[in-house]
């Protein structure tokens, strides 16, 4: 006599779960993905960066989206550290913890440059005139370091710590690990020298220095989404069952 299987029942036993591990690096990857749609800031912010924004008229949408898109950057930010942390921490908990601290740190100077120009709209939005103009100056000026330093220094540093991790590790290729190792310290040195002053952020040694680093996180996240943490230690103790490391990724 033959047997009748559900199709519903043939599906459910070929399914194949995902681990909270792969859950991990889905959500790292999907984040580090995430922190790119600020790229179209420099466009919208370009109204706004005008020496003469608050007297003329028009539209602030352009500068309200791009403030919004780096809020969600910096959220996103601070999510990859979050995610990662358990992961990163089983090889140096010193460094995790400081990769985190300073994903944070990196997160508020955003949060801080989106506050400027948001007050440059409400300046324009005001009607203060030409009075005014010193005090968007100023603003536009704090902006301008607030994100060569936030958005400029501390991506390095990040960068570095994360390079160091990996590299040790094994929980990516070592060529990735390696772009972040280098990256790191070429957007360090790239903000220092505008810093003094010897060329300025919209620069294309400016793009050139901070081309690493972009290409690092991007094809970090790209990695962690298709193919997840690379087979090593670490992640052979956190998969191994009923192991704490593998419930405190699932708490």
């Amino acid at each position: 006599m033959s047997t009748i299987v559900h199709p519903t029942t043939t599906a459910a036993a070929t399914r194949v779960s995902m681990t909270p591990l792969r859950k991990t690096s889905l959500a790292a990857g999907i984040l580090y993905l995430i922190t790119f749609i600020s790229i179209p800031t420099l466009g919208l912010y370009h109204q706004a960066r005008q020496a003469d924004y608050i007297l003329g008229a028009g539209p602030d949408s352009p500068v309200l989206v791009g403030g919004m898109l780096e809020i969600i950057v910096a959220l996103a930010g601070i999510g990859t550290a979050v995610a990662l942390y358990p992961v990163l921490k089983r090889q140096n908990q010193s460094l995790a913890l400081g990769f985190v601290g300073i994903r944070v740190l990196e997160a508020a100077t955003i949060f801080s440059g989106v506050v400027t120009l948001l007050s440059v709209v409400t300046l324009r939005q005001t009607g203060v005139g030409a009075g005014g103009l010193p005090t968007a100056h100023g603003l536009i000026a704090l902006h301008d370091w607030t994100f060569t330093l936030g958005q400029g220094l501390l991506p390095g540093v990040n960068d570095l710590l994360l390079g160091i991790l990996l590299y040790k590790s094994g929980l990516a290729p070592r060529a990735l690990a390696l772009i972040g190792l280098i990256g790191g310290p070429i957007v360090i040195g790239s903000v220092v020298a505008k810093y003094f002053g010897l060329y300025d952020e919209v620069s294309a040694w400016s793009l050139l220095g901070a081309l690493p680093v972009a290409l690092f996180e991007f094809s970090f996240g790209v990695y962690l989404v298709v193919k997840g943490f690379k087979p090593c230690r670490i992640t052979a103790e956190m998969t191994a069952a009923g192991s704490p490391a593998e419930r405190s990724i699932t708490a």
